[in-house]
């Protein structure tokens, strides 16, 4: 899975991040409400999972701050699966978690396997009949998290199965570059526009041959799209 984790360097989130990728799961962090949004509108991940500040250092304020966050996302349209872990864990703050748009509510302290049990249970549930995506001959099985091109599997380096991943969630529309970077960088540093620029091109010659095209949208972005009789590289 690939996961935004949105913790703030407690030792219960610390082990919590290398449990998750010990079990190889890619994770994105994020140790603040601001870069937690900024990340949740442009990473491509499958799931997020709140870790809500220890009781003893949190105030109500701050509490209401991040539910308020995950608030302002579902009202965004964001349908992403939410895990919130707290130790705050009365009926009233788990109602408030889930009314606020929490998918699950997981009091600590908890076992890393229940959580990733329960992460993949979310997972599980979004993605229900979106599991399999298709362009022209290019197909994506979410769940499997494999490619295939005209019938035959598409093995790619990780990178340029990011790149591919981000252009094939939104097919037809245009996704720009630092959306494209910021959505591929696990740590506040990003990737540069030259790394994009490379990873494009390698798939572009992948794809040569197919009824499949990444096209460069000027001042927009890339797009990625099936060809037919009427598309042309004018776009180029």
């Amino acid at each position: 899975m690939r996961i935004l984790l949105v913790e703030h360097g407690s030792a219960a989130s610390a082990f919590l991040l290398t449990s998750l990728i010990h079990s190889g799961h890619e994770v994105i962090r994020a140790t603040n409400v601001e870069e937690a949004d900024r990340k949740w509108r442009t990473a491509n991940v499958d799931v997020v999972v709140l870790d809500q500040l220890p009781t003893h250092t949190t105030s109500a304020s701050d509490l209401a701050r991040e539910l308020e966050a995950l608030r302002l996302e579902r009202g965004r349209g964001s349908r992403r699966p939410v895990l919130v872990l707290s130790a705050r864990n009365t009926t009233e703050d788990r109602i408030a978690g889930l009314d606020a748009g929490a998918d699950d509510y997981l009091g600590k302290p908890f076992d890393v396997r229940e959580v990733e049990a329960r992460l993949r249970a979310l997972v599980r549930c979004s993605q229900g009949a979106e599991d399999a995506v298709e362009v022209g001959q290019l197909k994506l099985d979410r769940r499997a998290r494999r490619f295939a091109l005209a019938g035959r599997p598409l093995d790619l380096p990780v990178r340029e199965f990011q790149v591919l991943w981000e252009l094939m969630d939104s097919p037809g529309k245009a996704i720009a570059k630092n959306v494209l970077s910021a959505a591929l960088s696990s740590s506040a540093k990003a990737l540069s526009d030259n790394a994009i620029e490379t990873f494009l091109h390698r798939l572009r010659k992948r794809l040569q041959g197919s009824d499949v095209a990444i096209l460069t949208i000027r001042r927009a972005g890339y797009m990625l799209l099936a060809r037919t009789a009427s598309s042309d590289d004018r776009h180029r």
